[in-house]
């Protein structure tokens, strides 16, 4: 068998395309950036063609930097942004429009009246999801609401929907020329039409959404082989497909109910693996599937999402001009004690986890003369702790299990400052795995359990090792005032678009 496994990570703002090797451990890398198109206040778009595009390129790059070619590879995994939306053309492969980002909320009229009869969670109990602009449902209705002779070639089964994954693994297995169409329980799972229970597409869903089931992809494991690939890597079996944070979680080997991680990246998403049972939450928490191996049960998850974590940097960075780049952030939070007594709210796409108020917008307050660009640099970073201990709070509440420590990933991870902060408002250790990109590691263990390349979960949870961990040091009283202020700042951001 070929010595390693590749992972594509499809992320928000950008691509990369990773290889391991049978440890666990990055053998070589290639990533790029691709274009975030807003239109208007509220939108958020990307062109899934420049995606496909950066996506090939990246595999030759890391192929080349590596001295390797598709043969040394057992198998493909991906992992993707998950509630990203395209719709494209099944003859041609073109989209009929720019894919519509998981933040955008431009579907927000379509939630509203949806959440009419039976409130903002009626359908909860299904797809364990509430009613949001989050979500794809809602935003293929858009488009087929809204992009004119869609709907019609929906019915014909002439397009074909998709999160990002499902547009991947089409296009890498042939694309207009016999790709298959798949994408897998995890993402399926964040549609608002697929049925927790019974892991297929809801027909009543379909019918209150009016979308037509011909356009929907087929449901599969997250790791099993959808198909062989074709172009760049020709021959290489595409065998794994996770939604991005769930990939995280496969990655971070939490496979045990009761295990939780925590990534930052745009967004802040924690899960808590719940088992064989998917548990609704009482607290304003997502109920998600957290994964399926090829014919074993699936295994359900309990989510919360932030929407804007390392975004808020990159907005400091793009909109403000405060640094030059995303790592100079520490630097300039370092350059005062505290925040000063002010609290930025990042809800630029309304508010998720616990809250869903997509009326929300961002807010900064507590200002004075005293606050300078260092203390705005401090509460952004610090908005990311906040926003991690409203879920963390909420993941207790809803779980019988007392969450002690949390494992943690993805790009801020490498921020000292922010992690002793996380560690101080949660009050519990804050622990860094060796490999840090558990995204794409998950993808790759998805794809190398599905050929053999690992026999089993317990070959995986023997390459996880601790990196580094962060113990609390601010004393209870400064802990929960502190708190208190963050979640008065954070009503302050309701009910602003009317």
């Amino acid at each position: 068998m070929p010595s390693y496994i590749g992972a594509i990570d499809q992320g928000t703002t950008s691509t990369r395309f990773m290889i391991f090797n049978h440890a666990g451990k990055v053998i070589g890398s290639a990533r790029q950036e691709h274009t975030q198109i807003f239109p208007k206040p509220g939108w958020v778009e990307h062109d899934p063609l420049e995606i496909w595009e950066r996506t090939q390129a990246v595999i030759v790059g890391a192929l080349q930097k590596t001295g390797l070619g598709p043969k040394d590879l057992a198998a493909v995994g991906i992992a993707n942004q998950r509630e990203t939306t395209v719709v494209w053309e099944r003859a041609t492969g073109r989209p009929v429009c720019n894919a519509i980002v998981w933040q955008d909320t431009r579907t927000d009229v379509i939630c509203s009246e949806l959440a009419k009869d039976g409130g903002q969670d009626r359908f909860r109990h299904k797809v364990g999801l509430p009613l949001s602009t989050y979500f794809s449902g809602p935003k293929v209705k858009w488009i087929l609401d809204n992009v004119p002779g869609v709907r019609s070639k929906a019915e014909r089964g002439e397009v074909l929907f998709g999160n990002i994954d499902s547009f991947l693994i089409w296009n890498l297995s042939g694309g207009p020329s016999g790709g298959v169409h798949v994408t897998d329980v995890s993402n399926a799972s964040r549609t608002l039409l697929m049925n927790l229970e019974t892991l297929n597409w809801d027909p009543d869903m379909l019918k209150i959404m009016g979308i037509p089931q011909a356009m929907l992809p087929a449901i599969m494991a997250s790791s099993q082989v959808y198909g062989i690939a074709t172009g760049v890597l020709a021959g290489i079996p595409v065998a794994g497909d996770l939604g991005d944070q769930q990939a995280a979680l496969f990655g971070q080997t939490c496979f045990s109910a009761g295990e939780a991680k925590n990534t930052y990246g745009t967004g802040c998403f924690m899960l808590l693996n719940t088992g064989p049972t998917a548990v609704q939450s009482q607290n304003g928490l997502l109920t998600t599937v957290a994964y399926q191996i090829g014919d074993e049960r699936a295994v359900y998850a309990l989510e919360g999402s932030s929407a804007i974590t390392g975004a808020l940097v990159q907005w400091l960075r793009d909109n403000l001009g405060l640094i030059e780049q995303s790592a100079d952030v520490e630097a300039l939070a370092k350059t005062v004690a505290d925040n000063g007594g002010v609290y930025f709210v990042p809800a630029f796409s309304g508010l998720y986890a616990p809250y869903w108020k997509s009326d929300a917008r961002g807010a900064i307050v507590g200002l004075t003369r005293f606050v300078n660009k260092g203390h705005i640099a401090r509460a952004a970073l610090e908005a990311t702790a906040f926003q991690t201990r409203e879920v963390f709070d909420a993941m207790n509440k809803d779980s019988d299990i007392t969450l002690r420590t949390l494992k943690v990933d993805g790009g801020m991870v490498f921020n000292d400052t922010l992690m002793q902060f996380q560690a101080d408002i949660l009050g519990a250790p804050v622990i860094r795995p060796i490999v840090a990109e558990t995204t794409a590691l998950g993808a790759a263990y998805a794809a190398g359990l599905a050929v053999g390349f690992w026999p089993g979960v317990a070959d995986l949870r023997a390459n996880w090792g601790q990196d580094k961990d962060w113990q609390p040091r601010m004393d209870a009283s400064q802990r929960e005032k502190q708190y208190h202020y963050w979640k008065k700042a954070v009503t302050r951001t309701f009910d602003w678009v009317e």
